[in-house]
């Protein structure tokens, strides 16, 4: 089965698990929408094939896109579409897709935490977005706030969270042994940050 195939046999699963998040009833999409409630519920069981005329508005009462509904595949599409999630207490959103260089952005909550130092192969580069950091790396023990940075090879010891102060908001790029981020620039003229 094709993945065009396989998304469109998914889009009655996607359209009721969206209405039921919804709180909607079919009555109530079908007032909303002028589609009749018997074509909503053979969209939602797959008995009925989804169409354009169909989807625009189902998509706009629910507030989501038209991807979003269909399952499209992202041939081509350079967005990356992040799923936060909870790790130890902090939401991290990836902003890369799998393999390579990993960047995430961390959102850590003002709770203190006990630091508990762990080291692994890689490098990893910190950045402050918002608030203040703690971090803890081998012997040092730093607050890094807004603006600052700090690059360390992950072999080393260590922890970062909260000051307990605030919450703090961290970008997190990390690179496993033999991966390396590449700079490209004309020849004789020096790199320059990509500001996209």
């Amino acid at each position: 089965m094709s993945d065009i195939a396989r998304a469109l046999d998914e889009v009655g699963q996607r359209l009721q698990r969206v209405r039921k998040q919804r709180g909607l009833t079919l009555t109530g999409v079908s007032a909303a929408t002028g589609i009749s409630k018997s074509t909503l519920s053979r969209l939602e069981t797959g008995q009925r094939k989804p169409s354009l005329e169909l989807l625009l508005p189902l998509a706009q009462v629910y507030r989501v896109p038209l991807d979003d509904l269909v399952g499209a595949p992202e041939v081509g599409d350079p967005r990356i579409r992040p799923k936060p999630r909870r790790v130890k207490g902090r939401t991290v959103l990836p902003l890369t897709g799998a393999g390579g260089v990993q960047a995430w952005k961390i959102l850590i909550p003002r709770t203190q935490s006990t630091p508990a130092r762990r080291a692994h192969d890689g490098f990893e580069w910190l950045y402050v977005l918002s608030g203040r950091m703690r971090l803890v790396l081998g012997d040092q023990d730093l607050v890094l706030g807004p603006g600052e940075a700090a690059e360390f090879d992950t072999q080393v010891p260590h922890w970062f969270g909260s000051t307990g102060d605030e919450p703090a908001e961290v970008l997190s790029i990390f690179g496993r042994p033999g991966e390396r981020m590449l700079v490209r620039a004309a020849a004789g003229e020096a790199a320059a940050p990509d500001p996209h």
